[in-house]
């Protein structure tokens, strides 16, 4: 919008420039082959000028704030507008490497632009199948582990997911404590999870000391999205001291609620990192199989935004 109005200004500065600059020569009987000339080199100066304007022009900025249904406000802290082509900004996110977590098939990489790249404004992790340290898959989980973390907030992220029997995709956080006091105990909440024999259905859940899927008691809701994987959704959380509530493109359908009983059943008033990843079968996407003939598969991401409440501590 910015850089229309500026076009349009200059556009409007380029005939007045000119109309005056014929009045000036005319008033000063200036002879026709110079008022050629002087004329031509004030119009091609103008002409640079508002090039040169056109091009300088910031891009639009990602808002500082935010209005939700609700009608709260929020301001942004941290976001990753994935604009810049490459690999992810080192700056913001590591890499989990290996075989991890769920009995999954996939080897996550670090940083191999086949698996995870930035293009066309889009972050775009790649699930692939083939051969690779002795893996017949390949992945990317990107986390903000060490680089950020948070308590409390609005932490969203614009996403198309990839689709077909055997992905298992997932927007998450889990406590920075993790290396001290170990999973469940860090807290672990999870803003999105599909899994690609239920196309039509997105899963947030909630896993502490007390309540986790090992003890058959992890605390969560789903939600129907149609056609999930065809098209960008808006997956986000609200996280305070008292609850974390769950929405998809701001239609709300869960929360976890502080029973205050203590760290075991809310763990959360510490700070999370979060991680992005394409997960390959395993325990639960893998419950039906992986159908090979889907691949590759991309998960991408338009942006990722944390915001807080006005006044709220950042931590």
């Amino acid at each position: 919008m910015h850089a229309a109005i500026i076009r349009r200004y200059s556009s409007f500065m380029m005939t007045f420039g000119h109309c005056l600059l014929l009045k000036i020569a005319y008033t000063e009987k200036m002879e026709p082959k110079y008022l050629i000339r002087f004329t031509y080199v004030i119009l091609m100066g103008l002409v640079i000028a508002a090039c040169t304007t056109k091009n300088s022009l910031p891009a639009e900025p990602t808002p500082f704030s935010l209005t939700t249904p609700g009608g709260k406000t929020w301001e942004l802290v941290w976001s990753d507008e994935f604009d810049t082509p490459g690999l992810p900004d080192p700056a913001k996110w590591d890499y989990e490497v290996g075989y991890i977590r769920n009995n999954e098939l996939q080897y996550y990489t670090r940083a191999r632009s086949e698996n995870a790249r930035v293009e066309n404004g889009n972050l775009v992790i790649e699930a692939i199948k083939e051969t690779y340290e002795g893996a017949n898959y390949t992945s990317a989980s990107l986390i903000t582990k060490s680089k950020a973390s948070w308590a409390y907030g609005r932490i969203e992220a614009r996403v198309n997911i990839p689709e077909g029997r055997g992905m298992w995709p997932a927007i998450w956080m889990l406590g920075e404590n993790i290396d001290e006091v170990g999973w469940p105990d860090c807290g672990e909440i999870d803003i999105m999870e599909n899994v690609g024999f239920e196309p039509d259905t997105i899963h947030g859940t909630v896993h502490t000391g007390a309540y986790n899927h090992v003890s058959g008691t992890a605390q969560g809701a789903s939600i129907p999205v149609p056609e999930a994987g065809r098209d960008f959704h808006i997956y986000a959380i609200e996280w305070d001291s008292l609850r974390i509530d769950f929405f998809v493109d701001d239609r709300y359908y869960f929360t976890f609620a502080n029973d205050g009983k203590g760290e075991a059943s809310w763990p959360f008033d510490r700070n999370a990192y979060l991680i992005l990843n394409i997960a390959v079968g395993g325990a639960w996407g893998g419950q039906q199989g992986v159908d090979d003939e889907i691949f590759p598969q991309q998960m991408l991401v338009d942006y990722v935004r944390v915001f807080k409440t006005s006044g709220e501590e950042t931590k």
